[in-house]
């Protein structure tokens, strides 16, 4: 007797029961037998969220630091679907994480979301050593003018707007276009004309604004699924396609533009008689350029160019990484100095004493309590909340100091699966009593002339905090946006007086993905600042 068609009906469906069977208990395992599960956190709110909804609830990004005082410096909570995620305040554990960037990726839905807008995932060390010299102290010395003078046309306006004696604006607005204008020219030489009311906004302009206010909550749960089931990628919805149209016009311009920087490069080299450009050449007026006179560098091994896709690829990520940072601080700083007034006007005091209108990078970098503003800005509101990644393998993690568990043992390290997201909470770690002080809440610029010894812990690429992270993978644009921070309030507080146009309690904080200002009244109308504004007259 042969095997009929309700035989292999039947072993079919067996199979796909066993295989269903499997596929649960894997979960199961990878849920409930962590060895994450013994780390102390908070309870479970929906099986499908985890404790995604408590984190969105919350204003000012502050769960994390309510949980870090009730449950200590290691805390587990629950991502979506249940599955486990560490957060960590210990800074050793923290170097651990983002020094060791093969075993600690990116998540794979972050990744999905770089790879459909920048064509790219995981950057290699090679493209970022070939990057590198385009960020360094000379390049961004050249680019300072360029800060000053967006930072001085929209002084202009923000002055003739308040000429009958004051005005109520959305700063962050303005700030939002000043910064695409700056990241425009200095980044790849092109001109958004976002500042400017009566021109034409740009193809890239209109691309990049439909591409942000089409950010996703976080706690939407599409991308997660995309990146775990593929062929839901076929299934197109509206952040998908705004992806795919702003991918498609940063990939139409980006070759235009690169296309015609090479041009210029080889005309100018063979101008000069010069038989090659060499890495020590290294001299333009805008990023993309340097970044591909560094590329075509004789002195660079082959194997170690940068295609022009690659280069095409860094346009998005300079619009990115560049824009959001900038416009996020500079409102944030505005913000502060308007709810601090002495602090506004010692400030005042300090760039009035500067004799140009038109400071240098050295000339801005010299002035002590701007750079005490900066870094408290960063430090109270850096523009990026948490940094998240996840275990490539079984690992250990180290402590620099012991934990007790949900059991009652003490814990001098943390065993975590492969699979595991770990959570670096920045914000927590710069808001940290034990790191900061009673007053860690507080905006005190003078703190950091004598910041607490225990700073020196925090594994930053920069100034103690985690503002740009570090390791290998800290930013490279760091100076880029402490520059440009520097020279938008130089020129704007020696013009203008501050002041909060609702209640300081009327500000809430959302992550989109920057770390951007809301009205608690108004969120249906966007991210927003309102704040008085005044021309400044000498007393």
């Amino acid at each position: 007797m042969g095997i009929t068609g309700s035989d292999v009906a039947l072993l079919c469906g067996i199979g796909a029961l066993l295989y269903a069977s499997y596929r649960l208990y894997r979960l199961w395992s990878f849920v409930f037998r962590t060895p994450l599960r013994n780390v102390p956190g908070p309870p479970v709110s929906s099986w499908v969220y985890g404790n995604q909804p408590d984190i969105t609830a919350v204003n000012n990004t502050m769960l994390p630091d309510i949980w870090f005082t009730r449950y200590g410096k290691n805390v587990l909570d629950r991502d979506f679907f249940m599955r486990p995620r560490l957060w960590t305040l210990d800074p050793r554990a923290i170097n651990h994480i983002i020094t060791n960037t093969e075993d600690y990726p990116r998540p794979a839905d972050v990744n999905l979301a770089l790879q459909l807008l920048l064509g790219r995932g995981e950057e290699h060390r090679f493209q970022r050593r070939i990057m590198n010299p385009a960020f360094g102290p000379v390049q961004i010395r050249d680019l300072t003018s360029i800060f000053v003078d967006k930072s001085v046309q929209l002084r202009d306006i923000w002055v003739d707007v308040a000429k009958g004696g004051s005005a109520r604006l959305n700063v962050n607005k303005d700030l939002s276009r000043m910064t695409l204008d700056v990241i425009g020219v200095a980044g790849f030489g092109y001109e958004f004309n976002a500042l400017n009311a009566d021109g034409k906004p740009s193809e890239l302009a209109d691309a990049f604004k439909r591409l942000m206010t089409s950010t996703p909550s976080f706690s939407s749960v599409g991308p997660l699924l995309r990146a775990w089931l593929p062929f839901l990628r076929i299934f197109s919805d509206n952040r998908a396609a705004t992806i795919s149209y702003a991918s498609q016009v940063f990939q139409g311009v980006g070759a235009q533009l690169v296309a015609e920087r090479k041009a210029e490069i080889l005309r100018a080299a063979s101008e000069k008689n010069l038989h090659g450009i060499e890495r020590k050449d290294l001299q333009g007026r805008d990023l993309l350029t340097l970044l591909m006179k560094a590329n075509m560098a004789k002195d660079i091994p082959d194997e170690q160019r940068l295609s022009d896709a690659d280069v095409i690829n860094q346009i998005p990520t300079f619009l990115l990484a560049g824009h959001e940072t900038t416009s996020s601080s500079s409102t944030w700083a505005l913000y502060l100095l308007s709810r601090y007034p002495a602090a506004q006007r010692k400030l005042r005091e300090e760039l009035l004493s500067v004799e140009t209108e038109s400071p240098t990078m050295d000339e801005l970098m010299a002035l002590p309590y701007l750079d005490g503003v900066v870094r408290e800005t960063l430090r109270l509101h850096s523009a990026i909340g948490m940094l998240t990644r996840v275990a490539a393998k079984d690992d250990v993690i180290p402590l620099s100091e012991p934990f007790t568990d949900r059991n009652g043992k003490v814990q001098h390290e943390i065993r975590i699966a492969k699979g595991n997201k770990v959570v670096v909470p920045i914000l927590a770690v710069h808001r940290s009593k034990d790191i900061w002080g009673e007053d860690a809440m507080e905006f005190k610029p003078e703190r950091w002339q004598a910041p607490p010894e225990a700073v020196a812990a925090i594994p930053g690429v920069w100034g103690h905090l985690l503002t740009f992270v570090g390791g290998p993978r800290a930013c490279i644009g760091y100076r880029f946006s402490l520059v440009e921070l520097k020279a938008i309030l130089f020129v704007l507080v020696r013009a203008l007086e501050f002041e909060l146009a609702v209640p300081a309690e009327e500000i809430i904080v959302k992550t989109h993905p920057a770390t951007r200002p809301f009205l608690k009244s108004e969120p249906e109308q966007g991210s927003q600042m309102p704040l008085i504004i005044r021309p400044y007259k000498a007393v």
